[in-house]
């Protein structure tokens, strides 16, 4: 349908390449700097400050140390917001202002730098491997997921204690944040035509029928974790969809957090046992993580640009199904209701669901 379809030409991607700069600021044409060409005549070793200042600079992207502070700090509340199921890192990313830079940086990483490798010994292999880096933001996605991490463990410890503790108030807000996220999405899409309301209907249904099948049925392993961390993380990087959530769809949000909350607890610790229990699911996760944004990533990209309204359909009704999660643990985690309790989840559910609210207005537009 021509209405759910963007300028083809927005994307840019028959451009022509601009030309990538080596590590010294010149544009690469191929020519080998005069501080490599020693390395190979005579077996001169690489001087190593040098090695590791040509590579900083490879990997930066012009900024100052103050611009990557605030770049750190925007990857903070990104992976704040990714912690909680209904709130979106990409969101915090549209607010902040890095959403569109966030994208490109993603797009450009290209896994086939990795066949470079095996040539680092010689300098043309070095400087090459030098241009290949200057083309891509890498400074600006180092900044911004060493936010993200120190984020993600920090809350992670907060949610499994407000999980074993608190459950039915975390449940409710989660339901508050969830329910607010679908009514806001809801806002920003028309479902005026039957492609896009055959989308709502899919999603609603999957959304419901998943959270009560996968959620049973799905073990928590870190084989499943590698297929769920791809899945979340590519979901993390869409404005409005969170990645936290589908993480609780697929059954393994509380196993993500409790990986994770053990994991830096036995680094601290240095518990070898418990590096390999915890770590197996972390890097599990992680290497999921990476897969989906080189991949997963890109097909939402590929649905969001061409069949963008049924594509936001879909996954905002997938939300509204996906609400019998927390209401089914809330039922499960509480024996009997009174005035106080209803009083205190409906409190919880309403602050959950001011946060997203809050957080739409400041966007003013999300999508």
């Amino acid at each position: 349908m021509d209405d759910e379809r963007d300028d083809p030409g927005g994307d840019g991607g028959d451009a022509p390449s601009p030309a990538r700069a080596d590590g010294d600021g010149s544009v690469g044409g191929g020519v080998t700097p005069p501080s490599e060409a020693g390395d190979d005549r005579g077996g001169t070793p690489v001087n190593e400050a040098g090695g590791i200042v040509a590579f900083a600079r490879a990997i930066g992207s012009g900024d100052s140390p103050r611009e990557y502070g605030g770049i750190y700090l925007r990857g903070v509340a990104m992976g704040a917001a990714d912690a909680v199921p209904g709130v979106s890192g990409g969101t915090i990313a549209l607010v902040t202002g890095i959403y569109e830079r966030l994208v490109d940086a993603i797009t450009d990483l290209d896994p086939w730098l990795l066949t470079l490798l095996p040539r680092l010994h010689t300098a043309a292999g070095r400087a090459e491997l030098r241009r290949e880096l200057a083309a891509m933001d890498l400074g600006f996605l180092i900044a911004l997921g060493l936010g993200v991490l120190t984020a993600l463990v920090t809350v992670s410890r907060v949610m499994e204690v407000a999980l074993e503790e608190f459950t039915a108030l975390t449940f409710a807000f989660f339901f508050g944040l969830i329910l607010a996220s679908a009514v806001v999405l809801y806002g920003e899409v028309s479902l005026g035509t039957p492609r896009r309301a055959a989308a709502a209907v899919v999603g609603l249904v999957v959304g419901f029928v998943l959270t009560g099948e996968l959620t049973a049925v799905l073990p928590t392993t870190p084989v499943v974790a590698l297929l769920a961390g791809g899945i979340a993380v590519s979901a993390m990087i869409l404005p409005g969809i969170s990645g936290s959530f589908l993480l609780l769809v697929l059954g393994q949000y509380g196993y993500a957090v409790r990986s994770l909350s053990g994991f830096t607890d036995a680094l601290v610790a240095l518990d070898t046992a418990g590096l390999r229990t915890y770590g197996t699911v972390v890097v599990a996760f992680g290497i999921g993580g990476v897969v989906g944004l080189l991949t997963i990533a890109r097909v939402i990209e590929y649905a969001l640009e061409h069949h963008r309204a049924a594509t936001i359909a879909f996954l905002v009704s997938l939300m509204v199904g996906a609400l019998r999660l927390p209401v089914e643990r809330i039922l499960d985690s509480t024996g009997s209701f009174d005035a106080g309790l209803l009083a205190g989840l409906v409190l919880a559910a309403v602050v959950g669901g001011a946060l997203v609210i809050g957080i739409d207005r400041s966007t003013g537009d999300i999508l």
